[in-house]
């Protein structure tokens, strides 16, 4: 599993809107730590019109630091412009600019008073100052829908909260009626509220309600524990985070919170304050917005909610996870640097940077830096397992199997959750044509992973069976595997591919062209696909669609070594070219790669 998404609990799927956000925004990140790269310098355009259209096209490049760079400048031009208003009051919000995305909502509401979003911020912002009374106005005027009211009753019940009315409070939150994830978003928070002011039964019975409708949110496990923890009851709280590590082995706040129950050390409360309740409201919005691919609406929630506490870790771990499903790395590191020492996901942080140093292209910077924290922590396996990730990527295989195996040595007796370790050090040592040991790997990681884990037992199935059908051995059982990780990951362009791929070299070029049609089909800009299809029409004497595909393979950038083999079938055709070996294309290697974040 890769080290960010262990930070990342599951949330209840929440409906979230982005009714209320109605501007086309820019998406960025700011406020990076000591240890984050400066945030780049834009030139401003010489005309209005110019920055009017580098901040809309930056924004629909996901730009998010330029449009809201290129949005200000145009609003310095045309200040009374509303549209330029409030399309830069939501590039700011999403920027993380919030001084002048407060500004800008003022601006907004003197002219619309109806907007939700520029309430929604505007009342975080007097909660943020402690001033309850005008927070609560500014969300009553919110925008309407299922999640404007959502989150407004909730923060308008962490506010009552504030006001040290905890009767309302819970009023409030009983206000949220409707769907099951609903009614455990309520009662958390209902358990929350009641805990801070005091009401010990009452959040006794919430939190229990809502951990009993959903076990496998680490945010609920964890309030619950502590909350079991804090009433003395040690050996029950214990079970309750044992229980979650069935569900997400090893997370770091768990095991933090496990090492503190054993050394008798007090858990605290997750929520110390109202402005930290509201903060975990807009969290979780955030959080459930980012499963569902919501990109705007859950790093709005999450700028938020960083607003009112800066230091909560999870919101910035997921604000970093969409940056990085945006492929700004750059700015995902910036908030991974911000995350305290304190906290218990410090050091998978750390490790995260790294590989993203490496997705930047900065392999040497990506190598250094994590063996520099292996220097620090030598028995971390998630460092030694990034490291030879990293490594691996880097066509280090023999190197990246060394590294593998002393993770697996620190492991000791392997479970469930090490599939992966061996997966990796499998393909390294396959890489390095170290066979027998690659088999006996990928062997053990089709022993380990479970098969709930559909996606990882495809890839396992996959890369073991093409490895067979390459050296033409147990081909019978290696067919019927690659068969079946289709079946698992029907959609997975790569792994059609490889059946393809496995029936050519089998001489059976009409079932070949089959599948290689449906990889084509699914996964049109990969060069080897498109290579491997034109080979396989050349055999069954179609032979313009076969140079057809050879172009476009060639067109598609590949691999120096696959471009210079290409050329000579377009030139000369496929009679005098031997099937090309798997360490030429491999579609086992862009797999695993593939899988690992390589």
């Amino acid at each position: 599993m890769p080290v960010l998404k262990k930070l990342l609990g599951g949330l209840p799927a929440l409906l979230l809107s982005a009714a209320v956000l109605s501007a086309s925004p820019a998406l960025a990140t700011r406020n990076a730590g000591a240890r984050a790269p400066a945030p780049p310098a834009f030139k401003p355009a010489d005309s209005l019109e110019g920055n009017y259209l580098a901040a809309y096209i930056a924004g629909a490049a996901r730009d998010t630091a330029a449009a809201a760079a290129f949005y200000r400048e145009t609003l310095r031009g045309d200040p009374r412009n509303p549209e330029v208003l409030e399309r830069a009051f939501v590039a700011f919000l999403a920027d993380g600019a919030m001084s002048e995305a407060f500004r800008a909502a003022e601006r907004v509401i003197a002219r619309d008073d109806q907007n939700g979003l520029a309430h929604l911020a505007l009342g975080v912002k007097h909660l943020k100052a402690k001033q309850y009374v005008t927070a609560r106005n500014h969300l009553a005027r919110g925008g309407r829908g299922r999640a404007a009211d959502l989150t407004a009753t909730l923060l308008t019940a962490w506010a009552w909260a504030g006001s040290g009315d905890g009767k309302k409070a819970l009023e409030a939150v009983d206000r949220l009626k409707g769907e099951r994830a609903y009614a455990v978003f309520r009662d958390y928070h209902a358990g929350l509220i009641a805990e801070l002011v005091g009401n010990k039964a009452e959040a006794e019975k919430r939190l229990t309600a809502a951990y009993e409708g959903e076990r496998n949110t680490l945010r609920i496990v964890d309030a619950y524990a502590r909350l079991q923890a804090r009433r003395g009851q040690k050996d029950t709280a214990l079970a309750t985070y044992q229980a979650f590590e069935q569900v997400l082995p090893r997370h770091p706040i768990v095991r933090d919170a496990v090492e503190s129950l054993n050394a008798n050390r007090p858990l605290a409360p997750i929520v110390a304050s109202p402005q930290e309740g509201a903060a975990e409201v807009l969290y979780g919005l955030g959080a459930a917005g980012n499963s569902q691919g919501d990109e705007l609406p859950a790093i709005v929630y999450l700028r938020l909610a960083l607003h009112l506490n800066p230091d909560h870790a999870l919101a910035l771990v997921t604000l970093a996870d969409i940056f990085e499903r945006l492929k700004q790395f750059d700015r995902a590191n910036e908030l991974f640097a911000r995350i305290p020492e304190s906290s218990p996901v410090y050091g998978t942080a750390e490790v995260q940077i790294g590989l993203n140093l490496e997705q930047m292209g900065k392999g040497d910077e990506a190598v250094a830096h994590l063996e520099g924290l292996l220097a620090k922590r030598p028995d971390d396996v998630d460092v030694i397992m990034a490291l030879g990730n990293v490594l691996r990527s880097r066509k280090r295989y023999a190197e990246a199997a060394n590294i593998y195996s002393k993770a697996i040595e620190k492991i000791g007796t392997p479970d469930k959750s090490h599939w992966t370790l061996f997966y990796y050090r499998g393909s390294a040592y396959e890489r390095s044509r170290q066979w027998e040991k690659a088999e006996a790997d990928l062997k053990k990681a089709l022993e380990l992973v479970p098969e709930t884990q559909t996606n990882g037992m495809a890839q396992v199935l996959n890369y073991l069976a093409y490895s067979w059908v390459d050296q033409n051995i147990n081909i019978d059982e290696a067919f019927r595997m690659l068969k079946r990780a289709v079946e698992l990951s029907p959609r997975d362009g790569m792994i059609i591919d490889s059946l393809g791929w496995a029936y050519y070299r089998m001489g059976q070029y009409e079932d070949a062209v089959r599948e290689l049609e449906k990889a084509v089909e699914l996964k049109p800009g990969d060069p080897v696909i498109n290579d491997h299809l034109g080979d396989a029409y050349w055999k069954v004497g179609r032979r313009l669609e076969a140079k057809f595909q050879w172009q476009h393979a060639k067109d598609s950038n590949p691999e120096p070594e696959d471009l210079a083999k290409i050329l000579v079938k377009l030139e000369k055709g496929l009679e005098e070219e031997k099937a090309p070996a798997a360490a030429e294309t491999d579609p086992r290697d862009r797999a695993e790669l593939k899988k690992n974040g390589g």
